[in-house]
């Protein structure tokens, strides 16, 4: 499943360590002028703070001529320059704790032991160029995060968050019932985020302790309401009212002291994972909430 969409639809490719990540967008508009900067500013938002130095230079390969859009296929490809595979060959035999090692060996019979290959967040790069082209499309849409981390002293250790998300202009009746519920679609696109762990509509998992009093959102004569305990999904379909939502993120799991990992054979070895990693990773991690957001969003209103 390596595309995400069926009007926009985005097909990702690459991995981690190797030599490029990139994407093809099928279904973009002919005739829109790509605003560049804005592209190169979600980019830099995904940038903070990270140990790994990549300038992520999108080279473009097709769909455009003189930065507007043909209509075909918008390929793209952004070469890995500070990829540094050789960190990770004592990690070839070994399933480190909390990653997709194990899994992806499971599944497939072999992986790409060199940071992570697929299961890496170095693949949401290409997610946060399409979502800035997205965004492009919807221009009357506005997508607000705000990122918390929880704090931690320990030097030799890492830590999750929440990304709050807040979005404007979507108009009531966007949506489908049943199984293409607006808020399922949005469920779905965070928790495909690496390191996504729980997702929240509007009152979240505090509106199981309300009573049903408490939880309505009572209307207003203007066909806003007084709350939005729901998120401003109501049956899968907007209301008019903001979508809010928040995306709770595991503590980053490549720790900055050895650690005990599984080999092949069986046996336990403890090892320094080494590589560059984050130890808090919600700031970047709210670029690509932006994205998967303005992505979800663009394949109902298109």
């Amino acid at each position: 499943m390596n595309t995400y969409g069926e009007r926009f639809r985005l097909t990702t490719y690459g991995e981690s360590h190797g030599p490029a990540v990139g994407a093809v967008i099928d279904g973009c508009p002919a005739g829109v002028a790509l605003d560049m900067e804005a592209i190169a500013d979600a980019l830099a938002r995904r940038r903070t703070g990270a140990p790994r130095q990549e300038e992520d230079t999108i080279e473009w390969l097709s769909g455009l001529v003189d930065g507007i859009t043909l209509g075909t296929p918008l390929a793209f490809v952004i070469h890995n320059r500070d990829a540094r595979p050789e960190d990770y060959g004592h990690l070839e035999h070994l399933f480190r704790p909390g990653h997709a090692d194990y899994t992806y060996q499971m599944k497939y019979g072999l992986r790409d032991h060199n940071g992570g290959g697929r299961a890496s967040a170095r693949e949401t790069v290409v997610r946060v160029v399409a979502g800035a082209i997205a965004r492009q499309l919807m221009p009357e849409v506005t997508i607000d995060t705000e990122p918390v981390s929880h704090s931690c002293d320990a030097p030799d250790d890492t830590v999750g968050g929440m990304v709050r998300c807040r979005v404007t202009g979507v108009p009531a009746g966007v949506g489908e019932p049943l199984f293409g519920k607006l808020n399922a679609a949005l469920a779905s696109a965070m928790m495909s985020i690496p390191s996504a762990i729980g997702f929240e509509m509007g009152a979240g998992l505090a509106a199981s302790k309300m009573r049903g009093s408490e939880y309505i959102d009572r209307w207003n004569s203007d066909g806003t309401t007084k709350t939005n305990h729901c998120g401003g999904i109501q049956g899968g379909i907007s209301n008019g009212m903001p979508i809010e939502f928040s995306v709770a993120f595991h503590p980053v799991v490549s720790l900055p002291r050895p650690v005990e990992c599984l080999h092949e054979d069986g046996h336990l070895e403890t090892v320094s994972i080494g590589g560059r990693h984050d130890t808090h990773h919600i700031e970047r991690a709210a670029a690509v909430v932006e994205a998967m957001t303005a992505l979800c969003l663009i394949n109902y209103m298109l």
